[in-house]
């Protein structure tokens, strides 16, 4: 069960945690990096493959060889490594769907160098890994060992929630995630926990109707066909240790009502799971981190917990023998 690891901008500490994690896991996890050899680490023990089928027996860390040209400067994007960290990213996907590796951990990109240097139409990974697997509906799910929690709407300003949340998108991230728990982390009974959208949620109406008129609805018909949902509840209650014990995971209604408990139970050991591909993938839940860029003191924890979790997520699919969404 080789682990493709797509680069990532290469300014960045993406090839730093990589070739630490490549040292943590080794002889636990086989590894598959793909990218340009001269952007990682001065001292970085690494061995070219043809294949995925090599990587398993490679006595340093394996690398698809892709050379990017002109040399990586720690934090300063370069406009002509954009394709080619667009295109690791896409031979990560190809490696994935064909069978060759069992999962894909992207290490960060720069949205921003990508868009100025090639000309990247999507928000993000997550987008255009959706676009690459036939344009299928995804969601985002964060996790760490204390809790799971999917957000509803992500990367929008605060103001425009409100109008972004809708019945139909409600209904599609909370049967991604049903079914996530399921075929990936092998639970055959998911719980789920909703929070509500205004603080309290919503008090009854005096502090806002979209409980009542919105996420009410959507979870009592799911509820109809045997999901076991908990909410609409008030986020400020719903993440302490006994209340994340009676779920398996939360789904939020926005970006940071999901990350600031994740953030602050597990800073450095969170993952970003992209829920409803026909293949795994992980990441670390962090950016490319310019500022410490080339330092040596990048914290590859989350990348660690990023491939370990694949690993374990690409078993658990391999076992429940579909790897379809409903």
């Amino acid at each position: 069960m080789t682990i493709a690891i797509s680069c990532g901008e290469p300014a960045g500490i993406g090839p730093e945690i990589a070739a630490k994690a490549w040292a943590a896991l080794r002889g636990e996890v086989s590894l598959l990096w793909i990218g340009d050899p001269t952007h990682l680490p001065d001292g970085t023990p690494w061995q070219a493959v043809a294949d995925a089928a090599e990587a398993a027996s490679a006595t340093a860390l394996p690398v698809l060889v892709r050379e990017f040209g002109p040399p990586a400067r720690a934090g300063l994007p370069h406009p002509r490594h954009a394709a080619h960290v667009i295109a690791a990213i896409a031979a990560g996907v190809e490696l994935v769907q064909s069978g060759a590796c069992s999962a894909l951990c992207t290490a960060p990109i720069h949205k921003q160098a990508l868009a100025e240097g090639a000309g990247f139409a999507f928000p993000g990974h997550t987008e255009y890994l959706a676009h690459l697997a036939g344009d299928v509906p995804v969601a985002m799910m964060l996790a760490c060992d204390a809790l799971r929690v999917v957000p509803a709407t992500i990367h929008i300003p605060l103001s425009e929630v409100p109008r972004a949340l809708t019945a139909r998108g409600l209904e599609e991230t909370l049967r991604l995630t049903h079914t996530a728990l399921i075929r990936d982390f092998g639970l055959p009974a998911p719980r789920l926990a909703v929070a509500g959208l205004n603080p309290h949620a919503g008090e009854g109406g005096r502090m806002g109707r979209e409980e009542i008129e919105l996420i009410a609805p959507v979870l009592d018909r799911l509820r109809g066909e045997g999901f076991d949902i908990a909410g609409p509840l008030s986020a400020d209650t719903m993440f302490h240790g006994p209340a994340r014990a009676r779920y398996d995971a939360a789904v939020a209604m926005y970006h940071d009502q999901a990350l600031i408990p994740i953030k602050t139970l597990d800073f450095s050991g969170g993952i970003n799971v992209t829920l409803g591909l026909p293949f795994i993938r992980t990441s670390p839940d962090h950016g490319t981190a310019f500022d410490i860029a080339g330092t040596g003191e990048a914290d590859a924890t989350s990348m660690i917990a990023a491939l370990r979790l694949a690993r374990t997520l690409a078993a658990t699919r391999g076992r429940s023998g579909s790897p379809d969404y409903a």
